[in-house]
């Protein structure tokens, strides 16, 4: 610990100062050095969710879901699909580690969400990457984007999962803010469910996994909670380096530890490292904690106590293990060639103590650090340009009418990165490894089989669409939900819950904060409307460089349920001779944040397209009963690029043609993004 005489470096680390005071207002006296690090990383937006968690509660007060097994609080939530079978899903960012050092960002991205799945008790099944980049042809994203989408399937394809959908989109916005959102899923039986918890005074905490090193200090907690600003030096430690091999032995190794139960409670390392283990189990269990770092397997030995507390090397766990049971959790752990020690034990003295070379460093409350932390109110104003930016209209940009226009635009929209092939990325991600993949990209929703007798299976699609949510974020975000709910239901799947990863610019900023606001309105009244429960998320702050935000772009995932994969519904027309088309909902006049509007005349303006989530509810329970009874051949969501790169998409999957005919204005009808198709 530093000497009494020497300021504490806690802005340097990311606290204000009357953060700082709070601290020692706790503690009743200075922290050592050891517990300045812990707060600073627990304390940071990225894992306290200061700013957001006011507007987080409104999914609280949702209806209950008598589907919802374990909701927000946990690694992950846990949803009923039946037969005794329960499903946990959740969706992460690492976007900043992924600007910084694109491919290990990306990878222990997913290996992240990953382990966040298998500490819920179940086996991890499948992946998902909704990505965000600058334009196509910038610099900087032939920097990013390949190491990105590499890092994915590199780490993913180790693990033997399949990597079932996403999204590839590309805006000016996202230049030197880079979105990677992973999401992953995973089963497992009901009665298998495990939490982040701690009881039991005098039972074993145990670290098992990677040895811990000095990559990542404080790294996805300090890069998520800054601006990167190319005016003023910034805090960029190491990014984690990723390691695929010993995560899929991690995975083994704690689904036979789960199947002999031998934890009582388990929690993974993430961001904020053995600081933000030790400290979530402790608060949610007997209360008390002792840890020796002596005992903590190190890939350095000249690490800090600070930094052992704050790595964030990855493929690390923390399981509580009754006394009498640590020899056959260690015998498990050899036998998979997983690293495990003992490093310390639960007791209700309500304190998390950690001592180092003999000498106490932590003496803390431990749920003051883990779930006390500020939380802020933050300023919120509708931007000033917004007025603005809504009265220009793209109603009198110019439009095509004879075939030869129609046909041009068509063909330059349906070229465009955004709406064109992207097989060049989803070739790199194994889709079918498994064996129980039955639909994945390019598809509506990714569809993964449970049971191999029964044929039970899950729907999983994700959207967002940060044009919309700069016109309007309550509707961008409630258009969202409708895309991904659509989207699982065209697959003849019940959508029947969602995650949500919330990527925004600075919360400092008044306009972001409305934004951020206005987002959470709209996805819990659209989930009100649809009667789902949101089981979790993410909230990523700061994407923005200086004063330039993203766009605001809430990505949903929704999950389904579909009682027989067998009936499933693809997208691609031409399976069946003689098949005829129809679109389902009605079309309107509507370009606001178009994919028109933007490739043909650089235009964003205007409004979203209306948003009638009654429409899209009767719209799936059309598809859901017509995929049973087998009324269709196929089925294809409507959204960006309108019926033009719909009917794209579905001759392209097979390799056919098809002839249409259309009743109203053709490039109304070709063109118009209106929801509910």
């Amino acid at each position: 610990a530093r000497t009494p005489q020497q300021e504490q470096p806690y802005a340097a680390l990311g606290l204000r100062g009357d953060e700082y005071q709070r601290i020692k207002d706790i503690l009743g006296r200075r922290p050592t050095s050891a517990e300045l690090a812990m707060y600073s990383v627990m304390w940071s937006e990225h894992c306290s969710y200061k700013s957001s968690k006011v507007h987080l509660r409104t999914f609280g007060d949702l209806p209950p879901s008598e589907r919802l097994m374990v909701g927000i609080g946990e690694n992950a939530g846990v949803v009923d699909i039946g037969d005794g079978y329960a499903v946990t899903f959740k969706a992460e960012s690492h976007n900043h580690p992924s600007y910084v050092e694109p491919y290990q960002g990306a990878a222990t991205g997913v290996g992240g969400i990953v382990r966040d799945i298998l500490t819920m008790g179940a086996r991890p099944i499948a992946v998902m990457d909704p990505l965000r980049f600058g334009p196509a042809e910038a610099a900087d994203t032939a920097r990013v984007l390949p190491g990105v989408v590499a890092g994915v399937g590199g780490y993913g394809n180790c693990l033997g999962l399949p990597n079932i959908g996403g999204e590839v989109v590309f805006d000016e916005c996202y230049a030197g803010n880079p979105l990677v959102n992973v999401l992953c899923v995973g089963v497992m039986r009901h009665e298998d469910i495990k939490l982040a918890t701690a009881p039991g005074p005098g039972n074993a905490v145990i670290i098992f996994g990677s040895r811990t090193g000095p990559d990542g200090i404080g790294g996805a907690s300090i890069l998520a909670s800054e601006t990167f600003d190319d005016q003023k030096p910034t805090k960029r430690p190491s990014v984690q380096v990723g390691d695929p091999f010993t995560e899929k032995l991690l995975i083994e190794c704690c689904l036979e530890i789960f199947a002999a139960d031998l934890v009582v409670g388990i929690q993974d390392f993430g961001a904020a490292g053995l600081s933000c283990a030790t400290t979530e189990l402790a608060s949610s269990g007997a209360g008390g904690m002792h840890v020796n770092l002596d005992e903590v397997p190190l890939r350095d030995q000249t690490m800090t106590c600070e930094e052992i507390l704050m790595s964030e090397s990855q493929e690390r766990m923390c399981a509580i293990v009754e006394p009498d049971k640590v020899p056959a959790f260690l015998d498990i752990c050899a036998k998979w060639e997983v690293l495990a020690a003992v490093i310390g034990t639960v007791n209700d003295s309500g304190r998390l103590t950690v001592e180092w070379h003999g000498e106490q460093i932590v003496d803390v409350p431990p749920r003051t650090v883990a779930h006390d932390g500020p939380v802020y109110e933050r300023p919120l104003s509708r931007p000033p340009e917004q007025d603005a930016l809504q009265a220009d209209v793209p109603d009198q940009l110019t439009r095509p009418s004879t075939p030869d226009e129609l046909r041009d635009t068509m063909l330059r929209l349906v070229s465009h990165p955004n709406l064109a092939d992207k097989s060049w990325v989803t070739e790199q991600y194994d889709s079918y490894v498994r064996g129980n993949t039955v639909l994945s990209q390019p598809e509506d929703a990714g569809v993964i089989r449970i049971d191999e007798q029964t044929h039970r299976g899950i729907a999983l699609s994700t959207d967002g669409n940060g044009r919309y949510g700069l016109l309007d974020p309550y509707a961008g975000a409630q258009l969202a939900v409708a895309e991904a709910y659509r989207n699982v239901a065209a697959t003849g799947a019940t959508p029947i819950a969602i995650t949500d990863c919330l990527n925004f610019g600075s919360p400092e900023e008044p306009g972001v904060m409305w934004q951020f606001s206005q987002a959470i309105a709209g996805i819990a009244d659209a989930c009100r409307v649809l009667g789902l429960p949101v089981t979790g998320g993410n909230v990523s702050f700061y994407n923005q460089t200086g004063a330039i935000a993203i766009h605001p772009t809430p990505v949903i995932g929704v999950l389904g349920v579909i009682d027989d994969v067998r009936l499933r519904l693809r997208q691609g027309l031409g399976r069946v001779a003689g098949e005829e088309i129809a679109v389902l909902g009605g079309t309107r006049d509507e370009f606001g944040g178009s994919q028109w509007a933007g490739i043909v005349h650089g235009h964003l303006g205007g409004l979203p397209p209306t948003v009638d989530l009654a429409a899209e509810a009767r719209l799936a329970a059309v598809l859901v009963r017509a995929a049973d009874q087998q009324w269709l051949t196929a089925a294809h969501d409507v959204s960006d690029g309108g019926l033009a790169a719909t009917l794209t998409e579905s001759v392209l999957r097979y390799g056919v043609g098809a002839r249409i005919r259309l009743a109203g204005d053709p490039f109304i009808e070709l063109f118009s993004e209106s929801g509910g198709r």
